[in-house]
């Protein structure tokens, strides 16, 4: 049991905390084993304590439901980063002008996240790959990686700054590699589907410092590899003038993911969207709102993007994202008297399932590069402080329309 700096005085006390010490780096010290899953990792991680609490059920539950609110985090990431857009950047529609033949039904390439109306063309297929880097900084404004995220503490009653503390720094980097394909069935309805392949790496450790002495209490370090949740989706464009018009659209996620490995969420989810165009010459604005049933939370989805073609074959995108999530969670702190230490309090980082908002911004091109080819290239910021954030996420497609 550890004892606060007014419970031993003199030669005493001094020989007290030697011998806590060295008892904690012998004892507490572990690496978590290799084979562990990550979700076991990062469970590991906020659960191998030191500090003595005298309440194992409130550590538990407060560790599971870190745990749990981190793993949700991630999991929504994962689900909604990876995929972009069903539009393809090439849209094409029966012009009777030409005789039937096809012609672009717009000058812009369109945005990356935000659906727009239109859809690709009868029997215009295209094919793809995006890439995408995130490293997850923050968690609820609070920073992931610099060790000053509390996980348990004792405190003196009416002390501002606590005698021992243990922290839990993490580093979270998801890869993802997304394999996309687009046709359309008619003029006005396109089919797609998209399979995310993943790899997340997990490290960290956690720190006790008790009386401004450091020892650490377990370090981890693992990985995963494998396909995240796959996506098909239908675009049904029912209201049309030129580049304009109104367009319904269905999204389903499939468990394909290993939910263990937090590649997936475990579990089907449905979306239905509404999207909106309106486009005069070489701006677009597009926006798009959807709903989605049955993953880890309830989930409204909407956007809006402005792409400018600033030249036949260069177009500037610019988007806002949101999402509120009926149950996203929100990392908290408590404090509870310590059952046995009189006049010492316990704190814990717990969380409470509360609706959360996520809004970002993203700036991107698209260039043509040659005939059907189209690459681009964007980066994406979080404005808001809820839920695991990256400062900056980089990403990258290339994508072929085999219908030219």
């Amino acid at each position: 049991m550890k004892l606060p700096a007014s419970l031993g005085n003199g030669r005493t006390g001094r020989r007290q905390t030697r011998l806590l010490a060295t008892l904690l780096v012998l004892a507490h010290a572990s690496v978590a084993d290799a084979q562990q899953s990550l979700q076991d990792v990062l469970s590991f991680l906020l659960t191998n304590r030191s500090i003595t609490t005298d309440d194992a059920a409130q550590d538990e539950q407060a560790a599971s439901a870190t745990r749990d609110t981190i793993s949700r985090f991630l999991l929504t990431e994962l689900a909604t980063l990876p995929t972009g857009s069903s539009s393809t950047g090439f849209t094409y529609r029966v012009d009777p002008s030409l005789g039937g033949a096809a012609a672009r039904s717009s000058d812009s390439f369109g945005p990356f996240f935000v659906e727009r109306s239109l859809t690709a063309g009868r029997l215009r297929p295209s094919i793809g790959v995006s890439y995408q880097d995130v490293i997850f900084r923050r968690i609820d404004g609070r920073n992931l990686r610099d060790g000053t995220l509390v996980a348990t503490a004792s405190r003196l009653r009416g002390n501002a700054q606590p005698f021992d503390v243990e922290t839990v720094s993490l580093l979270l980097q998801s890869h993802s590699f997304t394999v996309f394909g687009n046709i359309g069935l008619t003029d006005r309805l396109d089919l797609g589907a998209a399979l995310p392949l993943v790899r997340l790496t997990l490290s960290g450790e956690r720190i006790d410092t008790l009386r401004g002495a450091r020892f650490p209490q377990a370090t981890a370090d693992a990985s995963a590899s494998g396909v995240g949740d796959a996506v098909i989706r239908m675009k049904y464009n029912f209201l049309r003038s030129g580049g304009s018009g109104l367009a319904v659209g269905i999204e389903s996620r499939l468990p394909t993911g290993d939910k263990d490995n937090l590649l997936g969420s475990g579990k089907t989810v449905t979306k239905p969207r509404l999207a909106a165009s309106l486009e005069g010459g070489r701006v677009g604005i597009n926006g798009d709102i959807g709903y989605s049933f049955g993953g880890l939370t309830r989930q409204l989805d909407y956007g809006g993007a402005v792409a400018i073609a600033a030249s036949p074959r260069l177009t500037l995108v610019g988007e806002l994202l949101g999402r509120r999530l009926a149950l996203g969670g929100r990392l908290t702190e408590t404090t509870e008297p310590n059952p046995r230490l009189i006049g010492v309090d316990t704190i814990r980082l717990t969380a409470v399932s509360e609706g959360t908002e996520r809004v970002l911004v993203l700036g991107g091109v698209k260039w043509n590069v040659a005939a059907s080819l189209l690459l681009s290239a964007s980066v994406m910021r979080p404005l808001t402080d809820a839920g695991l954030n990256p400062d900056w996420v980089p990403a990258a497609s290339i994508e072929y329309s085999l219908g030219r």
